[in-house]
């Protein structure tokens, strides 16, 4: 028993995302490939740019999880792969973990227009605004119906 428990505390390795080995990468050309052959090559994309469609990109993570304690992240690649206007490879890059940059999020809220409810109001803030038939009041506090209907006045 003393074994399985300790079995489960071991550190397990996690490979995610899109390997690219060195033999695909350097198989690409600039100026030869195009969308088509990067996509037979490389495969899917695993992601493309939010605002420009020129630029695929490939992520792979290798990353160490011990029990039930978040994973700590090993390795990280990132090939992009750029294509011109007319879908050929313009420039392929690769990027690691230590490319990267720690971004700030920041605590702020948007502020938006409106009162704030307290608790209480928004609790109880339905009591007496249907009726006990079904019908719903409207704003301004009449019952739900009437109202201009589109259809054809008079004879005719």
């Amino acid at each position: 028993m003393l074994a399985g428990a300790l079995s489960a505390c071991t550190a397990t390795t996690e490979l995610r995302g899109h390997v690219i080995d060195e033999e695909s990468f350097s198989a690409v050309k600039e100026g030869v490939d195009n969308q088509d052959s990067i996509s037979d090559t490389l495969g899917t994309p695993s992601a493309t740019a939010a605002f420009d469609t020129e630029v695929w990109f490939y992520i792979s993570t290798k990353q160490e999880r011990f029990a039930f304690f978040d994973p700590r992240v090993l390795e990280r690649q990132i090939v992009a792969v750029e294509f011109d206007k007319k879908n050929n490879v313009r420039a392929m890059r690769r990027y690691t973990i230590a490319a990267g940059r720690p971004v700030q999020i920041v605590g702020r809220e948007t502020p938006t227009k409106g009162k704030e409810l307290t608790f209480l109001e928004q609790m109880f803030g339905n009591f007496g605004r249907f009726s006990g038939t079904g019908a719903t009041q409207g704003p301004g506090g009449g019952g739900g119906g009437g109202g201009g209907g589109g259809g054809r006045r008079g004879g005719g």
